[in-house]
């Protein structure tokens, strides 16, 4: 059993990077990926924890690409911090996240919501400040009952304290990760909002540019959806991957390594992600 899609306090997650490693060995996986949003920060950590305690490392990150009318997100695998094509781009989706906490803030103040600086930082700690913090700090506060509902009601895309962070370009990304020595993986693909004919013609043009894998064996997915998405990978010849989506008590129906409880991901995919990397 392996775990392709973690997050840790490196990004929006709630647990450090040494944390999900122990995580994901305590739940028996024999290798897992560290993917943080717009970041690597954590990636050293998480590998000298995963070393110490025998399991595989895969170091990896998670990116909101443009898409509409649904959500895309993609993975990259890989890649190590330093410089790079997908390392410069990173870091400028990280200044630009900073713009939007910014312009958050301000919008919720503006809805009259009990909301402060100093109170985000302090959900966030050590963590990059993201929109999950700001939904603790609501929870905290009595403007939402659970972290689930200050999304659903006032931070998601369309509700009303929704601000759109930058995306780049598919394509772009996948150019960007294949220059940085990693390829890339369109993640938990059923966000588009596209029916399944339509999920053809995006890993069509997708994987003529690079696309190497899709997310099929995603946390929160039913098995008839994972069986149907493999099927639809395996059309396009591209690698089946899968991973929980851990975000820690942000996500607290989904555990590293399991997700909801019968996620069980083929470590082989692994060995097929590294026949693709780029030489």
């Amino acid at each position: 059993m392996i775990d392709l899609h973690v997050h840790s306090t490196c990004s929006d997650g709630s647990e450090t990077p040494e944390r999900v490693v122990e995580l994901a060995a305590a739940a028996g996986c024999t290798a897992m990926a560290l993917t943080d949003h717009d970041g690597l920060a954590g990636v050293a950590r998480a590998g000298e924890r995963a070393k110490s305690l025998g399991i595989g490392f895969v170091p990896g990150c998670e990116v909101s690409c443009a898409f509409s009318p649904g959500t895309m997100h993609a993975l990259a695998y890989f890649v190590e911090p330093g410089e790079g094509p997908l390392q410069s781009e990173l870091e400028r989706l990280r200044r630009d996240r900073s713009k939007r906490n910014d312009l958050l803030l301000q919008r919720l103040k503006d809805l009259g919501l009990p909301v402060i600086l100093d109170e985000v930082e302090a959900a966030a700690g050590s963590s990059v400040v993201g929109r999950p913090h700001f939904a603790s700090v609501l929870v905290a506060n009595g403007a939402a009952s659970s972290i689930q509902d200050a999304f659903e009601r006032l931070l998601a895309k369309g509700a009303p304290g929704y601000v759109p962070k930058a995306r780049i370009d598919a394509a772009a990304f996948i150019a960007a990760a294949t220059g940085a020595g990693a390829v890339a993986v369109l993640a938990h693909p059923l966000t588009l909002g596209i029916d399944a004919p339509g999920l053809d013609r995006v890993l069509e043009e997708l994987s003529a540019v690079g696309l190497v894998g899709m997310e099929c064996y995603y946390g929160r997915y039913s098995p008839e959806e994972r069986a149907g998405l493999a099927l639809m990978a395996k059309r396009h010849d591209i690698v089946a991957t899968g991973g929980s989506d851990f975000h820690g008590s942000f996500k607290p129906d989904l555990l590293v390594g399991t997700g909801t409880g019968d996620l069980d991901v083929p470590d082989t995919a692994i060995s097929e992600l590294l026949d693709r990397k780029p030489r």
